[in-house]
């Protein structure tokens, strides 16, 4: 079976009205239906590659371009995980974890988008501490960093909601013009402090040799294989 090849199709993360999990082909192609209606206000650009600018049609199949190439480039030094997050069985957006050298520097960067008409409801805070989750309770990571621009002040709530802290700017080329991007960082210790969320873990212990890790599927606790 595929799974036995790529366990990451197993894995799972489940919130009490979410899912957060790999697509099928079928769903992927909804996932890009729903960046093609739209991620955000057309008039400020809130990524740092401006990929929302593309017309609908090549918007959506960059989404799969994008997927395909994060699965085919993966190595256990070099990967980024672009979980698509279903409400309900509907899928709503995107939720992606990646690291560099993981296995030495235990840190995690996460990057979301949500489709327009899922927005303002309380999903992006609920699918990032959702993905914390799997970093910390799942991943033993000691950091995590995340980074926003200055007109994007609902990712900074989110941000602040679930304990990060300022971490430094920097300096951006976005649509021509100097953009500056607000980073921010989430140690284990703030992570325990504010975390609340109800997470559970599914399929992790086949995939921990993927992430730069031993599998460890006797000491992993209960809920977190």
């Amino acid at each position: 079976m595929l799974i036995d090849h790529w366990p990451l199709l197993g894995l799972r993360l489940t919130t009490p009205r979410l899912e957060l999990r790999l697509p099928s082909g079928e769903e992927l192609s909804e996932l890009a239906d729903l960046a093609a209606e739209g991620v955000h206000d057309p008039d400020r650009m809130p990524f740092s590659v401006p990929w929302t600018d593309l017309p609908p049609r090549e918007r959506a199949r960059s989404v799969v371009q994008h997927y395909w190439l994060r699965l085919g480039n993966w190595t256990p030094d070099n990967w980024a995980l672009n979980l698509a997050v279903f409400e309900h069985g509907q899928i709503v957006g995107q939720q992606t974890i990646a690291a560099r050298n993981y296995a030495t520097l235990r840190e995690v960067d996460t990057g979301s988008w949500i489709g327009l008409r899922h927005q303002g409801r309380g999903i992006g805070t609920e699918m990032r501490a959702a993905i914390l989750h799997l970093a910390f309770a799942g991943l033993e990571a000691a950091e995590a960093t995340s980074g926003a621009f200055a007109d994007n002040p609902s990712s900074f709530r989110v941000s602040s909601k679930l304990g990060y802290e300022p971490d430094g700017i920097e300096r951006l080329t976005v649509r021509g013009q100097v953009t500056v991007m607000r980073r921010l960082r989430l140690s284990r210790a703030q992570w325990e402090e504010h975390q609340q969320a109800s997470v559970s873990i599914d399929g992790l212990s086949a995939c921990l040799p993927l992430l730069g890790l031993t599998d460890k599927t006797d000491e992993l606790p209960d809920g977190l294989h």
